[in-house]
Order: structure tokens, then sequence, then C-alpha cells
């Protein structure tokens, strides 16, 4: 293992989305990390061969438990007592039902963060109801603002409740619990929400309300494609260009790269004159290819960019230049963020197969051969 974590322990219950996420952060900056994922009966075992596809779940170990087994749930404990963390990402009381709780694994490792990842928290009205990132960031006011002038709301993905107001929000709280236990000796719960995290985001913009530069209309903003300045425009293939210059220094520039003469244009900041500024950026815009574009604007300070997509972005020469993506078995795929200089982590390995590392796992966390032969013969594991 290398990167600034390694040498912490993390037991990772199985779940999806944020929570795996936020154990691939982990990981991929050298924590070790352990997923317990669910053992799946012989007759429905599956080929453990080869890299699994989802990603999220890359730079670790999956150990087969059965947690329904009193030894399956036993051995958990066991793990939790040599861990630093243990993250999951069930609903409230799951965990609780199960034996795993902070209760139950605190007792037997006073030290123990323990995360706890949901979208609607531990506690609330609502902490019991199901749900995904569209209502967590429906109800923090994140999905409202964005969009465009008179037009419903647009869901950003899962990125703003799942990833970033949910796995990073719980990454960093448990690094944030295990500074504090260096230092006090004690763990603590971790009560990572989506809709917390997601609100959390939204900082930035309450403030511009609160200061009365942000109307309450959506796509009327500098930030919600409001602004000429601000704004994604369709170039002459069918593709798109981004701009995004805010400081009237900037501005100045990207007038230059249009062509445009500042003398003769209402000033930046002149919101009546925007809807007008949009169409005659977009009509110029409309002249020339994205890639044309992008070699007008390629170092200059205008905040120009070619909008990529997902299946290109790899191949922009800053991107290739800094390595942003990696390949591993052939799979190309994000690299790790962020980056460190003196303990770089890494992609350790691929995504594995659920289960597919049950005994190689165990051992390495100091489980002897004997005890993991005992739990694959009771069942407890697989």
């Amino acid at each position: 293992m290398s990167g600034p974590l390694s040498g912490i322990k993390v037991v990772e219950l199985a779940g999806i989305g944020p929570g795996p996420y936020a154990c691939m952060m982990l990981a991929d900056s050298g924590a070790d990390v352990l997923r317990i994922d669910r053992a799946a009966p012989k007759k429905r075992a599956r080929s453990t061969s080869g890299p699994h596809w989802d990603l999220l779940n890359r730079s670790r170990r999956s150990v087969g438990v059965d947690l329904k087994h009193p030894a399956g749930v036993e051995l958990v404990l066991e793990l939790v007592e040599k861990a630093d963390a243990l993250v999951e990402g069930w609903r409230p009381g799951v965990a609780e039902r199960l034996g795993l709780g902070p209760d139950d694994c605190m007792v037997r490792n006073p030290r123990l963060v323990y995360g706890r990842m949901t979208g609607w928290g531990q506690e609330g009205p609502l902490a019991s109801s199901a749900g995904h990132d569209i209502d967590y960031i429906a109800l923090s006011g994140a999905l409202w603002s964005v969009g465009r002038e008179g037009d419903r709301p647009v869901p950003p993905l899962n990125l703003v409740g799942d990833f970033g107001g949910g796995g990073l929000l719980l990454a960093y709280g448990v690094l944030a619990a295990l500074l504090e236990a260096s230092r006090s000796g004690q763990g603590q719960v971790v009560d990572a929400a989506m809709v917390d995290g997601s609100a959390s985001l939204m900082t930035m913009t309450y403030a511009f309300h609160q200061f009365g530069w942000w109307k309450e209309e959506r796509g009327v903003n500098v930030l919600d494609t409001g602004a000429h300045f601000y704004e994604v425009y369709e170039t002459a293939d069918g593709k798109w260009f981004a701009v995004g210059a805010i400081e009237p220094q900037f501005y100045a520039e990207l007038l230059s790269k249009l062509g445009l003469d500042p003398a003769g244009l209402p000033a930046q900041m002149d919101r009546s004159q925007w809807p007008a500024m949009k169409e005659r950026f977009a009509a110029i815009f409309r002249e020339r290819t994205r890639d044309e574009w992008a070699e007008i604007f390629d170092g200059s300070d205008a905040c120009g960019a070619p909008v990529l997509s997902p299946w290109e972005a790899h191949e922009h020469p800053h991107n290739a230049a800094r390595g942003t993506f990696v390949e591993v078995d052939g799979v190309r795929q994000p690299g790790p963020a962020p980056r460190f200089s003196r303990t770089p982590g890494e992609v350790s390995c691929p995504p594995p197969i659920a289960g597919a590392d049950t005994e190689e796992g165990l051992a390495a966390w100091g489980i002897a051969e004997k005890r993991i032969a005992e739990l694959l013969e009771c069942g407890a594991i697989g």
C-alpha cells in the first residue's frame, strides 16, 4: 500500500454509491480497506476471475461474509478490533439489528471511528424513508437551483448528493474523526447525510442570496446560465464550448477572442442586456467548430474550454500530461485524487468480484488459517 493513509485499516460493510466512493478515496490514498460483501451460497457462487465492472470498489479486497450467521457477525467484530474505522451505508437501525451497530463495535474497540452514510441522516422524520440522490438534493435546495430560466430543474447526474455531498463528506468526516482519535484515544460516530452534505455545498449560493446578488428566479444569475459570459454555446459542428469569464480582465480577453470591441457593448454586469448578449455570442460561436474554438482559446485567460464527453476527456493534452486518467487491467478510469507530493496514492488493484478475496483478505488481517477453515465449513464466509 502506498499513500498518506498507509497503515490505516478500515472495515467496509458493503453498500452502493456514496459509501463505496468514500472507501475508494480512502483506499486509493493507501488505507487498507477490507470490504465485507454478502457471501453467496455455493449454488449461486459466481466466477471470481477477472475484475468486476464497478470501479467504485477498486483498490481493496472483498471478503464474503454471511451477516445473518452468528459466526459471521462475530468475525466482523473481530475485524473491528483490528480496525481504525468502519463504514456502513444502510438505513438507520439495520446495523444495530445485525449486532454491528456503533455500541456493539465500540465495546470491542473504543478507538473506532464509525462512519455512517445515509440520505436523510440517522434521525429526523424522514430518517427511515427510502430515497435517492434526486430526493436529497431536492430537500436541500440544490436541485431547484440547477436549470434554465422558465424550465424545470435538471438533476446534475448523482454528483451532488451521492458523491459530492455524500461520499466525499463521509471520507472527510472519517478522516477528521481519525485525526481526533489519534489525540484523544476515543472513537466516535460520523453521521454523514446527503441532504446535509448537499446543503453544505450550497453555502456560497445561500450567501449570495442573503447579500441580494442572487435572484430567486432560476437561470437568471451569473452561475446558473443567466449570464452570457458563463454559458455553454453550440458550435458549427453541433458540439459545445463553455465560457466562464467572470472577472473584468477575463471578460475583456473573452471579447477579444470573439472579435468584439467592448466600446460598442453594454456593461458586463448590465443584467437587462444579458439575453441579447447571449444571442450575439451564440451566433459567433456557431461560426466555428468546437476544436477550432479550443485552438483560439488555448492558453489564454479568456476562461473558455471545449465541452468534452467522458469518453474523450482522457485525450485532451492537459489531462494526458497530468495523467488525470489511468488504465488498470485495460480499463480506463479517473485516477486517484487529490495528489500527494511525498506519499502518492494509487489504484492498487482492480475491483474484485464480491467475495473473491475471502481467505486471502482475512489472512492479511491476522485471522488464523484454522479459524478461516472453520468459518468456511460452517458457512459463515464464502
